[in-house]
């Protein structure tokens, strides 16, 4: 890994049953997340994705690209346009720093109204029979307001 790596982009469907699951498991039970008429009775087109598949989402891209031996230290995004059923999320990434085995990564999440997510990773790439058991993980998130 090094600066200016570009990762490949990453298409994520996002359907219904995606958002559902999602807001689910993250024990998630707002009813914008699962029930489309409540959804519509507070202003939004139909059910909309939470900020917690979205983290989870974008640590599956890191881990992906940077496999098994990749530690997720620090994870921080902002959401922005809501990923509804139908539509189709592209991740992409840049390297933008890089200090031996940790990389800095620049996360952009886009739909078709506009960019879904931002943020960064930090993350450290070990060979996959290192052991991690005292590794420190940070994890932040924040919606936009």
């Amino acid at each position: 890994m090094r600066a200016g790596e570009e990762l490949p982009p990453l298409e994520i469907e996002i359907t219904r049953t995606l958002i559902v699951a999602g807001a689910v498991a993250s024990r998630d039970y707002q009813d914008v997340h699962h029930d489309a008429e409540a959804a519509r009775q507070k202003g939004s087109p139909d059910i909309f994705m939470n900020i917690l598949t979205t983290n989870g989402l974008v640590g599956r891209y890191i881990t992906d690209h940077f496999g098994p031996g990749a530690i997720l230290r620090k994870v921080a995004i902002r959401l922005g346009a809501p990923n509804y059923p139908g539509d189709t999320m592209v991740l992409t990434g840049r390297v933008e720093e890089t200090d031996g085995d940790t990389a800095t990564v620049r996360v952009l999440g886009a739909n078709g109204i506009g960019r879904h997510v931002t943020g960064t990773v930090t993350v450290t790439v070990r060979p996959a029979d290192a052991d991690a058991d005292a590794d420190e993980v940070t994890v932040g998130t924040r919606e936009a307001g």
